[in-house]
């Protein structure tokens, strides 16, 4: 099913589809419009319904599951190669395999894109990821040396997916089932938080870390974390990511 939306409506109606189907979904450019499609079940669509007030849908064709990964391809960011298990890496790069499941983040997004190239450039150390998704963002920081990887997620689909994913790629991840804008978050060096600005904002009030990357936020949300100070702003296509350090 999909909705339409004017171009000048396109990024706060993406903000909302990623929190209504974080597992993904489709964008298609139509000159002055932008059409956002997901395959979903009933329940999707009463989402859709109150998200958007209206909606078009038809049956999914066999053939979705191999249409579904057309839309998984290979990302290059930096020394990072990020790909599903079906493509092949690149043999001179740090290969990240992600299988998302139904949890988010296949590398394709441009929050988790920014994300990573924050963590890039950054001293390894001990790693927090709040809202790890499919574990993309630990993954990866293992693969650049950061260690040890405390991964936190309140899906625990997500939490499934992203053990499957830190075993498909020969990594050591702690990954927990915990909530963290309420549970107890431990001390690391470095927090990652790749979640809504809202959630942020929760987030950040009971965190410890001297640095934190946090995204998940369009460029226009005015993000104000308490403890932090912003010491880098980034954007991509709308979207944004910060690194904070504790003021």
């Amino acid at each position: 099913m999909s909705t339409v939306v004017p171009l000048e409506q396109a990024e706060p109606a993406r903000a909302t589809m990623l929190e209504l189907f974080p597992e993904g979904f489709e964008e298609l450019a139509k000159s002055d419009r932008v059409e956002l499609a997901v395959y979903t079940d009933g329940a999707g669509a009463a989402r859709m319904w109150r998200a958007f007030g209206e909606y078009s849908w038809r049956e999914v064709p066999e053939d979705w599951a191999e249409r579904w990964r057309l839309f998984h391809k290979p990302v290059r960011i930096g020394r990072l190669w990020i790909g599903p298990p079906w493509e092949e890496p690149a043999e001179e790069a740090l290969a990240v395999v992600i299988d998302p499941g139904r949890a988010f983040g296949t590398g394709a997004h441009e929050t988790t894109r920014l994300c990573l190239e924050l963590l890039l450039e950054l001293e390894p150390g001990s790693l927090l990821d709040v809202g790890c998704g499919s574990g993309i963002l630990s993954i990866a920081a293992s693969r650049l040396g950061f260690s040890p990887i405390i991964a936190v997620d309140d899906d625990p689909i997500a939490v499934g997916v992203a053990l499957q994913n830190a075993v498909l790629n020969g990594v050591q991840l702690d990954v927990r089932l915990a909530d963290g804008t309420q549970d107890v978050l431990p001390c690391m060096d470095i927090a990652v938080a790749n979640i809504s600005a809202l959630a942020t904002r929760d987030v950040a009030a009971r965190l410890t870390a001297p640095r934190l990357i946090s995204a998940g936020y369009l460029e226009s949300d005015c993000i104000a974390l308490p403890g932090y100070r912003q010491c880098e702003h980034r954007t991509k296509n709308g979207w944004a990511a910060d690194l904070l350090e504790r003021a």
